[in-house]
């Protein structure tokens, strides 16, 4: 297959950066991984394998191969009360929660309307309102760029960890996943203990959650605090929420009573970034052509015309600041390029 030069990236990175990409080809399915590696110019060439492009800042040009997986499809195995939804990395994720909510099948109606396509998903281990990947995820099939052959990885195979997975480390680069199997169940067992989804839920007066009210709150609740990428370019979250000792915590908090908090593996304890960021005086401030969303000062923004570096170094700012507030050094969770 062809590849592309001097390709706009644009409109393939939901900040909206405008930047090209030396080379560019679509792929929409396995074979045509294999035909592109084949091309002696890709040996030639660093690599960036793009899904929605919802993650990442661009904060230049790329010189080299960008590949935009566009592999779509879904399938249904059932098994007993079990079901296991095969999808393709280029389904848009959204699409794939309210089918599967559509359908009953629960699992992943707490992480609705989280931007980014499914190829993603296993990579960044994403979650939201007390739910992550690592909760569904069955396994996922990937293409080795060394030998062009399919590798199926399991569960444990993907070294699960907050935001991380194996692909984003000892094995970054290698792989370039072409679907995600989710084991999800036609019995609910609905997560409304996390953030603001009880409180949602009494105010609408729901007693008796389906996976479809949970969904329905979720999008209401990240539509009230989150802003659409069509109309003004973002990555959602811009920081992780960060993990620190108990000791820190309590010295922490004996300060700042109100600091949300929730618990973390290994008696650690997770604060909430947007929190952090706002009482540094950030929330809705703009700075130059970026700057914090005016519902959530963990989202950056493009108000138009920013460039990659631009929103890099606000980002660097909201870093530095909280760090002296708090002594609490805040992680980016987009990927900066």
């Amino acid at each position: 297959m062809p590849l592309l030069e001097n390709y706009s990236l644009k409109q393939l990175n939901t900040f909206g950066i405008n930047v090209n990409a030396k080379l560019f080809a679509n792929i929409t399915s396995e074979e045509d991984l294999a035909e592109v590696f084949s091309n002696p110019l890709v040996k030639e060439n660093k690599l960036l394998v793009l899904g929605g492009g919802s993650n990442m800042l661009f904060t230049r040009d790329y010189d080299g191969l960008v590949l935009k997986v566009s592999i779509n499809g879904i399938s249904v195995k059932e098994v007993g009360d079990d079901v296991f939804v095969t999808a393709g990395a280029g389904e848009v994720w959204d699409d794939l929660v309210k089918y599967c909510v559509s359908k009953g099948y629960a699992g992943i109606e707490n992480l609705t309307l989280i931007p980014g396509t499914v190829g993603a998903s296993p990579i960044q281990n994403i979650g939201a309102y007390g739910v992550e990947i690592k909760d569904v995820l069955e396994s996922c099939t990937a293409f080795e760029i060394a030998t062009g052959e399919i590798k199926t990885f399991s569960r444990a195979d993907c070294e699960f960890a907050y935001r991380e997975s194996v692909f984003k480390g000892k094995l970054k680069g290698k792989y370039i996943i072409t679907s995600v199997t989710y084991k999800l169940s036609k019995t609910a067992n609905v997560q409304t203990h996390y953030g603001a989804i009880n409180t949602e839920m009494e105010r609408r007066e729901i007693t008796n959650p389906t996976i479809a009210d949970v969904s329905e709150v979720v999008a209401a609740i990240r539509v009230s605090k989150l802003p659409d990428p069509s109309t003004i370019g973002n990555a959602g979250s811009f920081f992780k929420n960060p993990i620190i000792d108990k000791t820190v915590f309590d010295e922490l908090v004996s300060q700042f009573p109100d600091m949300p908090h929730y618990p973390a593996p290994d008696t650690r304890v997770k604060l909430a970034a947007g929190w952090l960021i706002e009482a540094c005086g950030f929330k809705g401030i703009v700075d130059g052509n970026t700057g914090t969303w005016k519902n959530q000062a963990l989202v950056l923004v493009n108000h138009g015309g920013a460039t990659g570096q631009e929103v890099y170094r606000f980002s660097e700012k909201i870093i530095n600041t909280v760090q002296q507030k708090f002594g609490v050094l805040l992680e980016r969770e987009v990927n900066i390029l």
